[in-house]
């Protein structure tokens, strides 16, 4: 990952973010949407649940894991029972997160009606030879005829479960967004897509013969192409084609917008929407996430705010789930303390959550992890919106998780310095070489 030294004054700032970031799709948003945070399973499934069981037309869901859990099995029979009343119902999880759980999700679902596709699934021990198999569906979507929208970072897993750790006694912290409004479009059409490409991969030989019998092959072509991908927004095309800068036009509350990160247009989406905030933060920058490896650009960002005055707190796992995945964040604390960003370790559970306020009115929910899994290989899905009341509410999440964290600081780090060293460097190795593998160019 590259990018110029940031400005130091705002207008280079803004500047800045306008011409070297404008090649990628800028979010896109609209207003007069309805919002809810949701905290945990324990909210989020029994509204998912209703909104399936009044669906009338169709439901698209999409998830890295569906487990067989209470949870999982509640959800199942939603969607059997909207299957039953001749509801469209298309379903796509991803090959290795719910590889546990898989024979018997296909079980629970077939001859029901509900389309279940799989993507990229890990079915033979060879499947990690093929090219993209670390390239991962990582979003957490839930569409219900078109108006209904669930997006976050929860997966269809109960809160006090782990898959590699058992039943826990306190539930994980993780968030996701209830939607009404136009940003429900979009989401619906990311779903449509990677339920369209993963269910091409399992029968591309029978679209294959059924273009070919097709009466307007052409027509039909051009329909799965449009089901592949995600439009790009129409007011960027615009812009782009008039040679003006992407500016984001003023709109209504409740302001928000679907972001993606993908393997096509959108590579780079969510990482700069979160660089272009925090690059633009004159109070505070309050980022929570499990996995934290940033690029160097992402740290500049941070490290610029920090120096200019911006509050910047970032809690992350103090429950450690992945050794190498703990070791990774540790390995930058030194770099970002000694620059005045405050950290924290969050202790009472494991920390599953990816979210983020700047200042009072910029706030995202969603799958995105900051590491290179998720900005640069996995299809990652988010929710930014700009609107106090929202930005309020996620704040005093964050402050109330904050009570129960430890800090770190300097003291913590005292004599680490040449295991710090070696930790930095194999962390660093070892992402150079999974990014290289996985077919990821360019300075991360």
């Amino acid at each position: 990952m590259s990018g110029r030294p940031a400005a130091d004054e705002a207008g280079g700032l803004e500047q800045e973010s306008l011409l070297s970031w404008h090649a990628q799709p800028s979010p896109e948003f609209s207003g007069g949407n309805q919002l809810q945070l949701l905290r945990g399973g324990d909210e989020l499934f029994p509204l998912q649940t209703a909104a399936i069981a009044g669906a009338l037309r169709e439901v698209w869901l999409a998830t890295y894991i569906f487990h067989d859990d209470e949870a999982g099995q509640a959800l199942v029979a939603a969607l059997r029972a909207a299957a039953a009343r001749r509801v469209r119902v298309r379903v796509v999880v991803d090959g290795f997160g719910s590889k546990a759980s898989l024979a018997w999700l296909q079980a629970q679902l077939e001859g029901s009606g509900v389309a279940l596709a799989v993507f990229r699934p890990i079915d033979r021990w060879y499947s990690w030879l093929q090219p993209g198999q670390l390239r991962r569906l990582h979003q957490k979507l839930c569409v219900v005829d078109g108006e209904q929208g669930f997006v976050g970072g929860i997966n269809i897993i109960g809160d006090r479960m782990d898959l590699n750790h058992g039943a826990t006694e306190q539930p994980r912290l993780d968030f996701a967004v209830a939607l009404h409004g136009p940003a429900v479009l979009p989401m619906e059409q990311a779903a449509r897509a990677v339920w369209t490409r993963a269910w091409l991969g399992r029968d591309f030989g029978e679209e294959l013969r059924a273009l070919v019998r097709s009466p307007e092959p052409l027509s039909r072509l051009r329909r799965l192409v449009q089901g592949l991908r995600m439009p790009r927004p129409t007011w960027l095309r615009r812009r782009q084609r008039e040679g003006e800068p992407a500016l984001q036009p003023e709109l209504e509350p409740v302001c928000a917008a679907f972001v993606l990160r993908d393997n096509l247009r959108q590579r780079r989406t969510i990482e700069r929407a979160y660089i272009d905030a925090i690059r633009a933060a004159r109070e505070r920058v309050d980022l929570i996430t499990p996995y934290f490896y940033p690029g160097h650009a992402f740290r500049r960002a941070l490290r610029d705010a920090a120096r200019r005055g911006v509050r910047v707190r970032l809690l992350l796992q103090g429950k450690v789930d992945y050794l190498l995945a703990g070791m990774a964040a540790q390995a930058l604390y030194t770099e970002l303390l000694g620059h005045g960003v405050e950290i924290f370790e969050y202790t009472p559970a494991f920390l599953h959550a990816k979210v983020c306020v700047v200042d009072e009115s910029w706030a995202t929910v969603g799958s995105s992890n900051i590491d290179p899994l998720s900005l640069l290989l996995n299809l990652e899905a988010n929710v930014i919106v700009r609107d106090a009341d929202f930005s309020r509410a996620l704040a005093a999440e964050f402050e109330q998780a904050l009570q129960v964290s430890r800090q770190v600081d300097q003291r913590h780090l005292q004599g680490q310095g040449l295991r710090a060293m070696f930790s930095r460097a194999l962390v660093a190795w070892a992402a150079y070489v999974y990014l290289r593998v996985a077919g990821a160019a360019g300075r991360y």
